[in-house]
């Protein structure tokens, strides 16, 4: 029965790949072995475990389809990980991974900004964005009054906020590796 006060779950449509396996042990279903895939989902920013369907290969940094229907190179979401819990080599492609997803997701982040609202009286979560302080969230703020901002780059001429993918890129891993206490993109 469906009831409103509880949406419907949202799962993630896509991940982007940080490692794979091909002959892995799962680390988060007991006792599942074979093609197993750290990847991050595009939307919520999960990190992931996924089993791959057998034989089949992944880069890193290839956005694979992890939606219900229609899969083809992946068996099933095994669950998700916790930052320490992933390889190395996955820590390490992290970085490059999100800045794509932030760069490829434009619209989504930007529409963020556009719409972010105080966290406390004292804290807004523009704040939280490294490189955004009281000037630069006082700037953006009465510029978002005037007019949306329509991309980064309309973001960066009109507030002078100088790589706001890099810094955004920074606030997520920030969440990811457990670094902010709060998040403002990454869903738990």
């Amino acid at each position: 029965m469906y009831r409103a006060n509880n949406p419907p779950r949202k799962y993630e449509e896509h991940a982007y790949v940080l490692d794979f396996n091909p002959r892995g042990k799962s680390n988060t279903v007991r006792g599942r072995e074979g093609v197993i895939v750290t990847a991050i989902g595009e939307d919520r920013l999960t990190l992931l475990e996924i089993l791959g369907v057998e034989n089949s290969t992944f880069d890193v940094g290839e956005k694979i389809y992890i939606g219900k229907e229609g899969r083809t190179k992946v068996m099933s979401v095994l669950g998700k990980m916790e930052y320490e819990k992933i390889s190395s080599s996955a820590q390490t492609e992290l970085s490059a991974v999100v800045e794509n997803i932030v760069t490829t997701n434009e619209e989504k982040f930007v529409e963020y900004l556009n719409n972010a609202r105080p966290l406390t009286p004292r804290i807004h979560a523009l704040e939280l964005i490294p490189g955004i302080g009281k000037t630069y969230m006082k700037t953006m703020l009465e510029e978002r009054e005037k007019q949306k901002f329509a991309s980064y780059e309309d973001l960066q001429e009109r507030v002078g906020f100088k790589e706001p993918i890099k810094h955004i890129t920074e606030r997520i891993i920030d969440e990811i590796t457990g670094e902010s206490r709060m998040n403002l993109f990454v869903k738990r």
